[in-house]
Formats: C-alpha cells, structure tokens, sequence
C-alpha cells in the first residue's frame, strides 16, 4: 500500500442474523439500506474514510451482530 492511502474497508451483513431494527440505515445510509421486509442491506461494502466513523457507530449499535466493519491495512 503506497503512503498516506487510506486502508481498504469492508463492511459485510449477516442477513440471517438481522432483526430489522434498522440502526444501521439509520446511522449510516449512504452504506446501508433496508429490504422490502425490512432487513439489512449493504449499499456500499467498500466506503470511504468518511463513513467510518457512521459504520462503526452501526456496528455497536446493532443489537444482532449483525455488522461486519474489516480494515486491512495492507490493502488485502
């Protein structure tokens, strides 16, 4: 990874696990949406810095589990 690049982010769901208590769409809706039956879907699985802050706050505020937020600082 060259220097000042910010690491690769991925942000996955657990679709089995959700419970559509919509706290992720909310937080973060640029990277989350929600189904016809009102479960999680992942907008942008790779968002940029800008939205770190909003997906991490999805992921603890999740009462599933449901959110996966992964950096990988070598870009894998």
């Amino acid at each position: 990874m060259s220097a000042g690049r910010p690491a690769e982010a991925l942000v996955t769901a657990d679709r089995d696990a959700c419970i559509g208590a919509a706290q992720c769409a909310y937080s973060a809706p640029d990277v989350f949406d929600q189904d016809d039956d009102g479960y999680v879907l992942v907008r942008d699985p790779r968002p940029g810095p800008d939205a770190r802050e909003a997906v991490l706050e999805a992921v603890d505020l999740c009462p599933a589990r449901a959110i996966l937020f992964r950096e990988a600082a070598d870009g894998s």
